[in-house]
This record gives C-alpha cells, structure tokens and sequence, in this order.
C-alpha cells in the first residue's frame, strides 16, 4: 500500500481524567493510503485528519471481512455482552486498530467509542484480538495484549472527563449493527468514526462492507443473496466539502480504483410516497405519521395515503447512510422511554447527511446536542425521537408530529 505524506494535526498532551481542551496545529506525518480524497487539500480544513479516518476505516472493514470469513467456524467468535447485544472479535478488534492508529497520528485527542476491555479480559479473548489486528495496523510489532488492552480502554467509559467547554474528540462506533453481522451475509453493518472540533462534527467516515449498490426502490435492503453485487462502499464527508462514495469491494481487492461519486439526498417533495426507514426494534404503528400513513413494503402498490417502508436491517448508522445516498428520504426514530441515545450512533450520520444536503434534529425541531453530556461526551439529550429527512420533507413532518395534522 503505498504512502502519503500530509500534514496532521498536533495537540498539547492531554491527561486522562483531567478537563482539557485541544486545539489545532500542524505537522507532517505519513499515513498508508490506497485511497485519494475526492476534493483538493486547501479546500478542507481538516483534510489530514479526514485521510488519516478514510485509512483506519479502510482497514478495519478489511478486519471485519476477515473476521466474518472465520466467524461461524469458530465458536468462540460468537460473544454476548450483559446488555444482550451481540458482539464479536471484530467489535474489540476494530476499536483496537483505530485507537492505535489515530493516538499514533493524533496522540492529544481523545476516542469516545463503544467498547471496554472488562468482557475481553474476564474470557481470555484478548489475544484472539491481536491475531485480527496485528496485520492491520501500521506497526504489526507494537500490537501486544497489553496494548491491545490500552488502547480499547482509551475509547471507554472514564477514559477521559471533558471540560464544560466545547472539546475536540473523534467518536467511534466499531460496528454498527452488529446483530446484523453475527446475522451473516445478508444484512448491512458499518464502521464509523467522526471528528467533533469545539463541538462541532467537522468529518466523517462510514465504511459498509456489504452494501448493495443496485437495489431497486421494493427491495429489502441489504437482503439480496448474489454475493457478487455486494461491492460495498466508503462513504465520507467534510464541514463545507460535501459528502461522497466509493465502491470498497475494488479496495478490498484490490482491483482498479473506480472514482468518487458526490452524494446527493433524494428530491422527494411530497411525506405520501416517501421512501421511509425505521429502526428494526421499532415498529411503524409505533410511530406517530402511522396515524396519518400507511407502510407498504412493495412499490408498486403505494397509493394514496401511503409511505415506501424499506428495511436496513440493523443499525442507524446505515439508516444515516441510506438518505445521504438518496435511497431513503427520511429515517424517524422513536422516543425511546427506557434506554438513552449513545453519540456513535449519529455523530458520523448526521455530518454525512448534512453535507449531502439533507437535515437532522429532534422530533421539535433542534439539533442534537453532542455537549449536554459534560464530563464524558457519550450521551445525547434529551432521549427524544430522531428525525433524518432530505430536507425538503423535514418542515412539514416535524409539523405532523407535533399537530398530527395530515397537510401536506
């Protein structure tokens, strides 16, 4: 793979658990790439940092491709975790490899991600975890259980307590969807690593090993069981620079680089008709545009009255990234009554559907705020419904929610 040479950011060191505030620099460094960003160098202000993400996530969607090949030969890939949520060698090994690189590249700025080290080391997993990693990151030699061990901690919970002020920190979520993973190959997953700087997202990359590029509007949505149509794509996106993809399959093998395409949301102007996507614990009468709609899975039979239902199987994040593709014109969550809306998993989402021309906020209207959570940064309040639209639809649905009017 060959290497680039860029200018990265540099920060003051900062220590764990004590407030800080990092702010940006520059200095040169190299970074393995196999691929170049779709825009020039002086149009981003965070270009470096972005490059150093788009290789990280390149490489843990390696990892995940990797791991997925052994993961139902082996019964001790298969884990669950207290909360009953399926996670995998994969999970731990991509938060490894991105901590790693990016304290490598960027050592001041803090990781909040989604993972601690307490369930690897209470199954003697660890080394299960440097065998996926080892040939992944920069320096193979430096991938020790110890290390391993630090560098997952390093995105955990009380790795670091922020300041009230707005802080600069990357956001992590390992796998996005990983009941969908452990699922096999019919159902979508994502990598996705974010940049806030002073509280603002600035980039974004999501990684989807196995999406589908040539799903038509009525099919299930990462369902198709043709393996060779599964090129999976790179999606990223820069603060004023747009939000674009590539196809990942040619990185992963290899092949001839096919180019950047800019992603735009799709132009649907009317809520009836829409193409609509929910979460899979959620159902659409559980919603409130039920009372106003109602969900068809097949597109030749919306009429009036009606909303396209298509389904992403597991995660937001690819939600997130079925409107900033233009597949889907809205992605509503529900209120949730019982559980609190982790960071990872919108951060990447919401930079990646805003630079495509599309919205996100509450069920009110406001955005989500990623500084009420002043020490840790890991929650978002308040638990509210999520709404991710086009743009175009978001006034009149957010009005509907609110009215439970049926105006179009």
């Amino acid at each position: 793979m060959d290497f680039l040479r860029y200018s990265a950011s540099r920060f003051p060191a900062a220590h764990p658990q004590l407030p800080f505030r990092t702010p940006l620099g520059r200095r040169f460094v190299a970074v393995r790439s196999s691929l170049s960003l779709p825009f020039a160098e002086q149009k981003g202000k965070y270009y470096s940092e972005l490059e150093a993400a788009v290789d990280v996530v390149e490489r843990a969607c390696r990892l995940c491709v990797d791991v997925k090949k052994s993961l139902f030969s082996s019964d001790g890939r298969i884990l669950e975790k207290n909360d009953q949520t399926p996670v995998t060698i994969a999970d731990f090994g991509v938060q490894a490899l991105v901590s790693l690189e990016m304290n490598r590249l960027f050592p001041s700025i803090p990781l909040v991600a989604e993972e601690d080290s307490a369930f690897l080391r209470s199954n003697n997993l660890v080394g299960s975890v440097v065998d996926v990693v080892k040939d992944k990151a920069t320096l193979g030699d430096e991938v020790t259980e110890d290390n391993i061990l630090k560098a997952i901690d390093r995105g955990g919970k009380d790795a670091y307590v922020f300041a009230p002020e707005p802080a600069t920190y990357w956001i992590l979520d390992p796998i996005d969807g990983t009941r969908g993973f452990v699922k096999g190959s019919e159902a979508l997953y994502v990598v996705g690593l974010a940049l806030v700087v002073e509280g603002k997202i600035v980039l974004g990359v999501m990684g989807c090993p196995n999406w589908h590029e040539d799903c038509s509007d009525n099919s299930i949505i990462g369902v198709q069981e043709n393996q060779s149509s599964r090129s999976g794509i790179i999606m990223v996106s820069h603060v004023g620079c747009g939000t674009w993809t590539k196809r990942l399959s040619d990185i992963l093998t290899n092949e001839s680089p096919h180019t950047w395409t800019r992603c735009s949301v799709d132009s649907c102007q009317m809520v009836q008709g829409a193409r609509v996507t929910i979460p899979e614990s959620q159902t659409w009468k559980s919603l409130p545009l039920s009372g106003l709609f109602d969900a068809k899975i097949d597109s030749e039979n919306i009429g009036e009255g009606s909303i396209l239902l298509l389904s992403a199987c597991c995660g937001s994040l690819c939600k997130y990234l079925m409107v900033a593709s233009g597949r889907a014109s809205v992605y509503i969550q529900g209120k949730k009554a019982t559980s609190i809306i982790k960071v990872w998993d919108h951060a990447v989402g919401i930079i990646c559907v805003h630079e495509a021309g599309g919205k996100v906020t509450d069920w009110e209207g406001s955005s989500l705020d990623f500084a009420a959570d002043q020490t840790e940064r890991r929650l978002i309040f308040p638990s509210g419904g999520v709404l991710v639209t086009n743009g175009s639809l978001h006034s009149k649905i957010i009005g509907m929610i609110s009215s439970n009017s049926s105006v179009l």
